[in-house]
Protein backbone atom coordinates (compact mmCIF):
# COMPACT_ATOMS: atom_id res chain seq x y z
CA UNK A 1 0.00 0.00 0.00
CA UNK A 2 1.38 3.32 -1.62
CA UNK A 3 0.75 6.71 1.07
CA UNK A 4 0.85 10.09 -0.67
CA UNK A 5 0.47 13.40 1.67
CA UNK A 6 -2.64 15.35 0.47
CA UNK A 7 -1.53 17.42 -2.18
CA UNK A 8 1.60 14.85 -3.61
CA UNK A 9 0.02 12.31 -6.48
CA UNK A 10 -3.67 11.78 -7.27
CA UNK A 11 -5.55 14.44 -8.97
CA UNK A 12 -4.63 18.42 -8.84
CA UNK A 13 -7.33 20.49 -7.45
CA UNK A 14 -8.38 22.63 -9.78
CA UNK A 15 -7.84 26.51 -9.05
CA UNK A 16 -11.70 26.93 -8.26
CA UNK A 17 -11.44 24.19 -5.79
CA UNK A 18 -8.35 25.32 -4.23
CA UNK A 19 -10.02 28.78 -2.99
CA UNK A 20 -13.23 27.31 -2.12
CA UNK A 21 -11.43 25.16 0.22
CA UNK A 22 -9.42 27.89 1.12
CA UNK A 23 -12.33 30.11 2.49
CA UNK A 24 -14.21 27.20 3.75
CA UNK A 25 -10.61 25.64 6.30
CA UNK A 26 -9.16 29.07 7.03
CA UNK A 27 -11.34 32.10 6.28
CA UNK A 28 -9.62 33.25 3.34
CA UNK A 29 -11.34 34.63 0.08
CA UNK A 30 -9.41 34.83 -3.36
CA UNK A 31 -11.84 36.53 -5.80
CA UNK A 32 -11.05 37.96 -9.32
CA UNK A 33 -12.06 41.35 -9.92
CA UNK A 34 -13.32 40.19 -13.27
CA UNK A 35 -15.54 37.12 -12.27
CA UNK A 36 -18.17 36.77 -14.46
CA UNK A 37 -20.21 35.53 -11.43
CA UNK A 38 -20.23 38.44 -9.87
CA UNK A 39 -22.61 42.29 -10.37
CA UNK A 40 -20.71 44.86 -11.38
CA UNK A 41 -21.16 46.63 -7.92
CA UNK A 42 -19.68 43.76 -6.27
CA UNK A 43 -16.65 43.94 -8.49
CA UNK A 44 -16.38 47.59 -7.90
CA UNK A 45 -16.19 46.45 -4.02
CA UNK A 46 -13.52 44.06 -4.41
CA UNK A 47 -11.43 46.20 -6.81
CA UNK A 48 -11.83 48.70 -3.58
CA UNK A 49 -11.21 46.42 -0.89
CA UNK A 50 -7.99 45.59 -2.90
CA UNK A 51 -6.84 49.18 -3.72
CA UNK A 52 -7.43 49.73 0.45
CA UNK A 53 -5.52 46.25 1.05
CA UNK A 54 -2.56 46.48 -0.97
CA UNK A 55 -2.60 49.92 -3.44
CA UNK A 56 -3.63 50.29 -6.95
CA UNK A 57 -2.64 47.95 -9.43
CA UNK A 58 0.03 49.45 -12.26
CA UNK A 59 -2.02 50.20 -15.40
CA UNK A 60 -1.09 47.89 -18.75
CA UNK A 61 0.01 50.46 -21.29
CA UNK A 62 -1.23 49.67 -24.60
CA UNK A 63 -0.26 50.08 -28.42
CA UNK A 64 -2.33 52.03 -30.45
CA UNK A 65 -1.09 51.95 -33.11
Amino acid sequence: MRWTPKGYGGERRTPEQVKRDGWLEYGILVVNKDDHRLTWPERQLVRQLGERLFGKRQQKETCDG
